[in-house]
């Protein structure tokens, strides 16, 4: 039996996750903000499913909610950093308290989080921490330019930090789901569109997903089962690419960026002293 502690856990990934672990016979601490909404897995499961509530945008009760968590048990073998919302529009469409809240849950709340595990992952001797990302943590699409900065900022702050854990026996894996069927579209945070925008890239996109031409390829279940599997094995990548449009995107976007820094090495060169 493992211990697996996820936040996020009531819906989309995280409750997809919390359902496939219980019923192989693992551990599961469940970071809600609403405690109902795992009563029918509670009932199924008893104590094999520990229920916590915390809301990574509170970041001051992150920390005391973790410790109790790990206090609960023996070990906690993985950490799912699963909670997230996603903002839509134009940077210029946004309002500050929609930018707030997309930094502080994704990014701020996201780092906290990793900051609150690392001690009790180090004192228990290691353990596995997996950063739910996005194919938009390595590309970006308009009108989503707040989340791809909360998506590439934990993707770099996971990287650097990687580093500076490995020696306790703690390793990351850096999950990036292309567009995947799950409720995240269900509660995207709309902007009011402005009409400067109407015929632009931003235009057509958002079209596109309100209509629902835009095209979802991604299995839920089966980007849950890959994710797991991946954290079972004895050596994980960095990276889990999840989906056909996921692959497809990222292996484009770093093509085209290794091309135009190879363009740019006389110049790079001719920089230093």
């Amino acid at each position: 039996m493992k211990t697996w502690l996820i936040t996020g856990a009531s819906s989309g990934l995280g409750r997809l996750m919390s359902e496939d672990l219980l019923a192989r016979g693992d551990r599961v601490l469940a970071c809600v903000r609403r405690t109902e909404a795992m009563t029918d897995l509670q009932a199924r499961y008893g104590k094999q499913l520990q229920v916590i509530m915390l809301d990574l945008a509170n970041t001051a009760s992150i920390a005391p909610a973790i410790a109790q968590a790990f206090a609960n048990v023996e070990r906690v073998d993985v950490v799912v950093s699963n909670a997230a919302y996603g903002l839509f529009g134009a940077a210029e469409e946004l309002s500050d308290a929609q930018i707030d809240r997309q930094i502080a849950t994704n990014l701020t709340g996201s780092i906290q989080l990793i900051r609150a595990v690392i001690p009790l992952l180090r004192q228990q001797g290691g353990g596995r921490i997996a950063q739910i990302s996005s194919e938009g943590g390595q590309v970006a699409y308009p009108n989503f330019s707040l989340y791809h900065a909360s998506k590439w900022g934990i993707e770099g702050f996971v990287e650097a930090v990687r580093q500076e854990v490995a020696s306790f026996g703690i390793d990351f894996l850096l999950v990036e789901p292309g567009p995947t069927a799950t409720n995240f579209g269900a509660g995207l945070d709309i902007a009011e569109p402005l009409n400067a925008y109407h015929d632009s890239a931003s235009g057509q996109l958002r079209r596109a997903i309100l209509s629902g031409d835009f095209a979802i390829k991604g299995d839920a279940a089966k980007s849950v089962s890959a994710m797991i599997a991946t954290l079972d094995q004895p050596a994980m990548p960095l990276r889990l690419a999840l989906g056909s449009t996921a692959y497809d995107n990222i292996e484009a976007a770093l093509e085209r960026r290794l091309a135009e820094l190879r363009a740019q090495k006389a110049a790079a060169y001719g920089a230093d002293v």
